[in-house]
């Protein structure tokens, strides 16, 4: 099965095989030979068939019922999609359309009184620019809102606050200020809402409610997420924080791996009335999906309770994690929970200082990538904020040898951009040069749609790619066809090498188009981890198919379940 990429964070599981049961040895536990094919029905009365999957189908089989039904109804009662049912989502907007005469006239947008700048300017261009300007409203504030508006570079607002400085003994307002924080808060820039923070604090005693509200999202991405807690507490000494301000913490908890802080603020929104942003519940489940905790599981169906006794209703990408958590890792033939194919934090650590020391500093990259060059990376790496995808743009750019590199790249970036993904691209220098394989349009559009970095063209990709990927977070995950065999045996042991293997295989994304079509199609990651596992009651067993090889950097697809009689 494919899977194309939409604005939904998360990948769906994915483990479609068919059971075939069999009889366990001395008769003590029900096997089931797990398949990709169909199995075939035995004669015999101690054998059963059934398709399903390892994971529970319970959500995709009440569908196709609902489906089945619909289509039922259409043929016996037909009733036209032009008279939508009273209540049915859209009935409203349906209605408005159908009787003109209650629309209103649409106003006419507001004529820009100057071309909003789209780089950084200097202080006469400045100076320029508000010669030009007629509005009525204050120069600074009107530009600093239209950034916002159009999600503007943030260089070229940190352009206007230093002209402002410049002309105000190094002064900028609050206000000014507060709305240059909103623009870096929507682009995660880290570092700058740390800057901000830092002379906000240096200049006022206390916050607004508005500027805390922004700090609080700035910081919970960041290992300073902890003081997000604390604007949370000055917001309490003069009023309730909003569900958005419960929400961000909330998030910021889950993000940190410190569930018992979101649990215990999510109960504190509770207790004040106020109903959870949907983003907020979707986080929890979001969280649990590769979670084995008893308890954890209970308060989440106890979420999907409330969403019923508060007549609550997820959206799609909401409804989506629910499912995905759902049918997580589960066996269809025993029901039982499989491992997850993510690493836990603390192997997530030893993981990463393990590349850094054995890889990136100890392995042989330097023979084509000069120590400077290295460092120069990680410089740009630590001033970007964490990113979801890294892109192996050379290997990537060749996945499709009868098409334009630059084009290739061009398409890949830009989905995985309308995605609203944070993307790095890694490429050589000659990539940004004019040729019949590169155009430079093309590599300007991947640059305004990604980070890039462009490294010497002898330089040795990998190390790069390894070393951004970590660096990100557990959740960025990266794009190449090299299986890195290599840099995994740099690693020195075996213990180690297999932790890379299995972050491997939940991280990487293969594009498996056969020709470059309308979309970029990515194959998916399982969610499950390939080993010998055993609950005490039941074993899974990955087994090798008869006639079929496999090489030492695969892992089988067949499995055998066997769990006991009760």
């Amino acid at each position: 099965m494919n899977f194309c990429f939409t604005t939904i964070r998360s990948f769906p599981k994915l483990w479609k095989n068919n059971p075939y049961l069999g009889v366990g040895p001395g008769h003590s536990y029900n096997s089931f030979f797990l398949k990709d094919g169909y199995g075939i029905r035995n004669q015999q009365k101690l054998f059963s068939l059934k398709t399903v999957s390892p994971q529970n189908t319970k959500a995709i089989n009440l569908t196709a019922k609902a489906r089945y039904r619909r289509k039922e109804d259409e043929g016996s009662n037909k009733v036209s999609s032009e008279f939508p049912h009273l209540f049915a989502a859209g009935a409203a907007k349906k209605r408005s359309q159908m009787n003109p005469h209650n629309q209103d006239l649409a106003l006419s947008p507001e004529r820009n009184i100057v071309q909003l700048p789209s780089k950084p300017l200097n202080s006469e261009q400045w100076d320029k620019l508000k010669e030009d300007f007629k509005g009525k409203a204050n120069f600074e504030d009107w530009i600093i809102i239209q950034l916002i508006n159009y999600n503007s570079s943030i260089d070229v607002a940190k352009s206007l606050l230093a002209w402002v400085a410049a002309k105000n003994n190094g002064i900028v307002s609050y206000n000014l200020l507060v709305k240059y924080l909103c623009l870096c808060v929507f682009h995660k820039q880290t570092s700058e809402v740390f800057d901000v923070y830092e002379i906000l604090k240096a200049r006022y005693k206390t916050l607004e409610t508005s500027a805390s509200t922004l700090l609080i999202r700035g910081l919970i991405h960041s290992d300073r997420w902890r003081e997000a807690l604390l604007l949370l507490e000055d917001i309490k000494k003069v009023m309730i924080p909003s569900k958005k301000n419960y929400g961000d913490c909330i998030q910021g908890a889950l993000l940190h791996q410190d569930v018992d802080i979101a649990w215990n603020l999510f109960q504190e929104l509770l207790g004040h009335d106020l109903i959870p942003m949907m983003e907020t519940l979707k986080a929890f489940f979001d969280f649990g999906k590769d979670l084995k905790d008893d308890q954890y599981s209970k308060k989440l169906l106890d979420l999907l309770l409330y969403l019923r006794n508060n007549q609550l209703y997820p959206g799609e990408s909401f409804a989506h994690s629910i499912k995905t958590w759902f049918e997580s890792g589960q066996c269809s033939g025993c029901g039982k929970t499989i491992e997850s194919i993510h690493l836990s934090a603390e192997e997530y650590e030893l993981l990463k200082r393990k590349i850094l020391s054995d890889v990136i500093d100890g392995g042989d990259q330097y023979k084509k990538t000069t120590p400077q060059e290295l460092k120069r990376f990680q410089n740009f790496v630590e001033h970007c904020p964490p990113f979801d995808v890294v892109v192996d743009g050379l290997n990537v750019a060749k996945m499709f040898p009868k098409v334009r590199e630059s084009q290739v790249l061009l398409k890949v970036v830009s989905q995985l951009a309308k995605a609203n993904l944070r993307v790095l691209v890694l490429g050589r220098k000659h990539m940004t040069v004019q040729s019949a394989r590169w155009r430079k349009d093309e590599m300007e559009k991947v640059q305004k749609q990604a980070s890039c970095f462009f490294a010497d063209n002898i330089s040795e990709d990998d190390p790069f790619l390894l070393y951004a990927t970590l660096n990100s977070g557990n959740h960025c995950k990266f794009i190449t066809k090299d299986l890195l065999r290599d840099h995994k045996a740099c690693l020195p042991d075996a213990k180690t090498q297999r932790l890379f293997f299995k972050w491997q295989q939940g991280h990487q994304l293969a594009i498996i188009n056969r020709f470059l079509g309308s979309k970029v199609i990515f194959q998916h990651i399982p969610s499950y981890d390939t080993v010998v596992q055993t609950t005490g009651d039941s074993w899974h067993i990955p087994y090798d198919e008869d006639l079929v090889e496999r090489y030492s950097y695969e892992v089988p697809t067949k499995w055998l379940c066997l769990h006991r009689k009760i």
